[in-house]
């Protein structure tokens, strides 16, 4: 259950601080060369906090959104954490509209965070990742035929035919007893590396 009271989902920082616990559980490391010794914070009033710098690799300062799928973009981590929450204890899904409603944001910005959401979740072909859900896991499958009835048909037209349509989605809590919490946590780690094309939608279609 979603519990949407908890401060990571409305204040900045403590957003920070789960997402950076999530992605760095043993401490910071530098997401160029993952050196950890050598990361140190930046905490000069101008920049904020967040921003680190590594002394070893000498690269630009990041923060948890470097690397990830919330990288370049302006969506406070607050609206990324309760996606994130809102995407994985979900039983059928999150359309961009209800994103838009939960998270108080556009219709394109609803777009953009589910679809980066869901591109990390998907592998990056099958002959990299061998079967879905990978070996000795469980996926969840669904089924809904598509089509007029045939009592309802012009008695001047054919009768309509029927298609089917299946969907398959990868889930660990039915063989492993993984709860939504644990669940988000796997869907922020699946998005760290991620480098992500995608076509936006039209802002003129908030369909």
């Amino acid at each position: 259950m979603c519990d949407i009271t908890n401060s990571i989902f409305h204040d900045e920082e403590s957003a920070r601080a789960f997402l950076e616990k999530e992605r760095w559980p043993d401490g910071v490391v530098c997401p160029f060369c993952e050196s950890k010794k050598h990361v140190k914070a930046l905490n000069g009033a101008s920049m904020g906090s967040g921003w680190y710098y590594c002394n070893a690799c000498d690269q630009a300062k990041f923060t948890v959104r470097t690397g990830s799928i919330m990288e370049r973009s302006h969506v406070p981590l607050a609206k990324w954490a309760m996606a994130f929450r809102l995407m994985a204890s979900s039983k059928k899904g999150v359309s961009s509209k209800q994103l838009q409603r939960m998270l108080g944001v556009s219709y394109r910005t609803a777009w953009f965070i589910g679809h980066r959401i869901r591109e990390a979740m998907s592998p990056a072909s099958v002959a990299e990742t061998g079967p879905l859900g990978g070996k000795g896991k469980v996926v969840e499958s669904d089924e809904t035929f598509v089509g007029g009835k045939a009592k309802n048909a012009h008695k001047n037209k054919p009768i309509p035919k029927k298609h089917a349509v299946f969907a398959f989605r990868w889930n660990t809590r039915a063989s492993l007893g993984i709860d939504d919490v644990e669940r988000t946590s796997l869907m922020i780690r699946a998005g760290v590396g991620k480098r992500l094309t995608y076509r936006p939608p039209d802002s003129s279609k908030d369909a």
